[in-house]
């Protein structure tokens, strides 16, 4: 009995060995995650920009050297466009993902938001910041979750969040008519917001077929389907369109 004991120990000794020297078992989620990268183009002639009175409220006025300008249309560099909201609309399925708990924040700065486009996670902090001498308030207008309107005196922070995706939720001053800008909600982590250089980066996707979509305010939706498999890095480019009006 006891040459048979020792066998099965010695057994189990040189599998725990052998498993040991081939390292872990990949997990059926382990594949390496794929990545959608490219640039937001715009072709046609770019309108002009149209400037903004503050004369309304002359503390608003005097943070400005040179008339500011609405920001609903802002090319980027060598014909690329900003503040396109690009995401993945369709092929994620019922996935779940963690909400980060670092807010987004959005700043109330010479009397304009900062930034004039956003995208935040479902039920990820929201940092309202009153940077100006002169009160505000921000009123998001969703469709898809609740309506709030923050009163924010100068220096005020205060904190919301938005429960269900939406894309993309209006935002405006009832003090400042000039006011405007845009919240995108998401409820996964794949989405960008693109600057001046017109690119955005989709990370860590699992292999898949997707629908993309690029979203701007003026100009509407795109999308493009994109198959991408473990570990592939595919891009592409948007392009945005004037027709004439």
């Amino acid at each position: 009995m006891a040459i048979k004991q020792l066998t099965m120990i010695s057994g189990f000794a040189l599998l725990a060995l052998i498993l040991l020297a081939a390292g872990p078992v990949p997990s059926a989620n382990s594949a390496p995650g794929s990545t959608v990268l490219g640039r937001v183009k715009f072709e046609g002639t770019v309108p002009k920009p149209v400037p903004i009175n503050m004369a309304a409220d002359p503390t608003c006025a005097k943070q400005h050297e040179t008339r500011a300008t609405s920001e609903d249309f802002v090319p980027g560099v060598n014909g690329t466009l900003e503040n396109v909201v690009v995401f993945i609309s369709d092929g994620l399925g019922n996935r779940n993902f963690d909400v980060p708990t670092e807010p987004v924040r959005v700043e109330q700065k010479g009397c304009m938001y900062k930034p004039h486009v956003l995208a935040v996670r479902a039920n990820q902090p929201l940092e309202l910041v009153n940077s100006d001498s002169t009160v505000h308030n921000i009123h998001p207008i969703p469709a898809n979750n609740r309506e709030w309107n923050k009163s924010e005196t100068p220096g005020l922070h205060v904190e919301e969040t938005f429960a269900r995706e939406e894309i993309a939720i209006p935002v405006k001053c009832n003090i400042h008519p000039w006011m405007r800008g845009y919240i995108a909600v998401f409820k996964h982590p794949f989405f960008s917001v693109t600057g001046k250089d017109g690119s955005f980066d989709l990370k860590g996707l699992p292999p898949g077929e997707y629908t993309i979509s690029a979203w701007h305010e003026k100009l509407g939706t795109l999308t493009q389907r994109v198959t991408v498999t473990a570990g592939e890095t595919k891009s592409i480019d948007f392009v945005f369109k004037n027709h004439g009006g």
